[in-house]
């Protein structure tokens, strides 16, 4: 089956799943209402701090929307092993490989396409709610987090799916993910300091501030979050050559 018919078939798959499609619409849906709320209640409010960060802040409904992401990356992949729906798609295509490698372009492309109307969406609405604090594109920080934040949320839902294939249940990896980003991983940078900037949220989501402390850059920090990424990916692909459908 060539590359083409293959794309076709998954993103079928995508778009006739609920859980999947619906994780993947959640992306947007879930940080435009996070952005809406926080910034027509306290989105002034915040601002006029001295130590507010008015880029980062503006991108902070992705602290949610990148749940909905994760959660798109292992449900697009755990549905592979419902009803035998894996044994199937590689009766279709045999080249495990190729499979995979189809899968995972397309989990990021469509992860990567929404992120970038997320991000800029969110950043431009939220902007509205802002008054003499508003900010554009122009800001010195705001177009390279806006990008870089969508890039952010594909490479988590590519780390989520390759947890997929390796563990095969999308409930053990959103087990694992959602509590070590919301809890584990401010504790462990509470104690291990700089360490802290290399776990891949963490390492991820310098690219949204303004002025990144820390050893690594903006840049540099969200190719640590892609490293985390292709491992969980080699590891998943490891596992589906080695095993029995």
């Amino acid at each position: 089956m060539s590359t083409t018919a293959v794309l076709r078939s998954e993103w079928i798959k995508i778009r006739s799943l609920r859980s999947v499609s619906g994780s993947l619409i959640a992306v947007f849906l879930v940080t435009m209402v996070v952005t809406v709320l926080t910034f027509a209640t306290v989105g002034q409010a915040g601002a006029d701090d001295a130590d507010a960060e008015l880029v980062f802040g503006a991108f902070y409904a992705l602290n949610f929307g990148q749940i909905a992401a994760i959660s798109f990356g292992a449900t697009a992949i755990s549905s592979e092993y419902l009803n035998g729906a894996l044994r199937m798609s590689l009766a279709a295509v045999p080249r495990r490989t190729h499979f995979y490698t189809v899968k995972m372009s397309l989990v990021g492309g469509a992860a990567l396409v929404v992120g970038l109307i997320t991000t800029f969406s969110s950043f431009l609405s939220g902007q509205l709610f802002m008054g003499e604090y508003a900010i554009g594109l122009g800001e010195p920080g705001a177009l390279r987090a806006a990008f870089g934040g969508a890039i952010y949320l594909a490479l988590m839902a590519l780390l989520a799916a390759g947890l997929t294939v390796l563990l095969r249940s999308a409930i053990v990896v959103l087990s694992l993910l959602i509590p070590f980003i919301l809890i584990v991983s401010f504790v462990v940078g509470d104690i291990a300091g700089g360490a802290a900037d290399y776990l891949p949220d963490r390492a991820g989501q310098l690219v949204l501030h303004q002025h990144p402390e820390g050893s690594l850059g903006p840049w540099t920090g969200l190719a640590v979050t892609a490293g985390w990424a292709a491992v969980t990916m080699l590891a998943g692909w490891w596992a589906l050559r080695r095993r029995d459908a």
